[in-house]
């Protein structure tokens, strides 16, 4: 018997290996789910898998790669995806930045959501499933020392629109929700934006950092993002929150 059959319902995270992605999943399973964790690094995942149990099944591939998405969706039936693969944006002014580096985040975090949206409306996921694609706080204020990285998340935010659009147009009952988390030195992307940030200014990172408190964490995330999951009340079909150390607020 597959181990899915353990649990009511399979949720699907990408990027799941560290940061915000763990922390998603460990709040996930503490709610119940069997979570299915992608990352692209295979010791990343097994790490989290022994960190969380059985209850994390470990998934070493690309999740830019359009075959995974389509495989592990038909595989696992998803009631919630969260979408929260990305790279690391090069830190630089737009002068200093080649078209490779500017462009990274849209051809791995923007690629990304596009695939598994492709392929949650193509297979398609079950009615009252919700994918909750992570976009960033940059793309509302831009980020000028990270290349293309706010554009790429804000294209993110845009895809998860057109498709809700999408399921509304075919009645397929699936909703979306995007989630633009704030800057925080918590993780590693975010505490090198920082340090950049504060160099830029002419102060500490400390200093910087203190103007963002409360800090977001991913603790904070992962609550607040399986809170969303649970929140069935709710049946827009996209709704858009920043998430900030004090917790999700929906945007108008």
């Amino acid at each position: 018997m597959s181990s899915s059959h353990q649990f009511q319902t399979t949720a699907v995270v990408t990027g799941a290996g560290r940061g915000f992605g763990s922390a998603i999943a460990a709040a996930l399973i503490d709610q119940g789910h069997q979570v299915v964790g992608v990352a692209r690094t295979a010791g990343a995942v097994a790490d989290v898998h022994r960190r969380l149990g059985a209850a994390f099944v470990p998934v070493a591939a690309d999740a830019t790669d359009a075959e995974t998405a389509r495989t592990l969706i038909e595989q696992h039936q998803p009631m919630v995806l969260v979408l929260n693969a990305g790279a690391t944006p090069a830190i630089g002014p737009v002068h200093e930045q080649s078209w490779e580096s500017f462009s990274r985040n849209w051809q791995v975090d923007t690629q990304h959501a596009f695939h598994w949206i492709r392929a949650g409306l193509r297979h398609p996921l079950a009615p009252g499933s919700l994918v909750v694609a992570i976009s960033s706080g940059a793309a509302l204020g831009g980020s000028p020392l990270s290349g293309g990285y706010s554009g790429a998340k804000a294209m993110i935010r845009f895809l998860a629109g057109y498709a809700a659009e999408e399921s509304r147009r075919a009645e397929l009952g699936i909703r979306f929700a995007t989630v633009l988390p704030q800057l925080t030195p918590a993780t590693d992307l975010g505490a090198a934006a920082v340090e950049a940030y504060a160099l830029r200014q002419g102060i500490d990172a400390t200093t910087f950092a203190a103007a963002l408190e409360p800090l977001l964490t991913p603790a904070i995330v992962g609550a607040e993002i399986a809170r969303l999951c649970r929140d069935t009340d709710n049946q827009d079909e996209h709704r858009v929150y920043q998430l900030t150390g004090h917790g999700l607020h929906a945007l108008a």
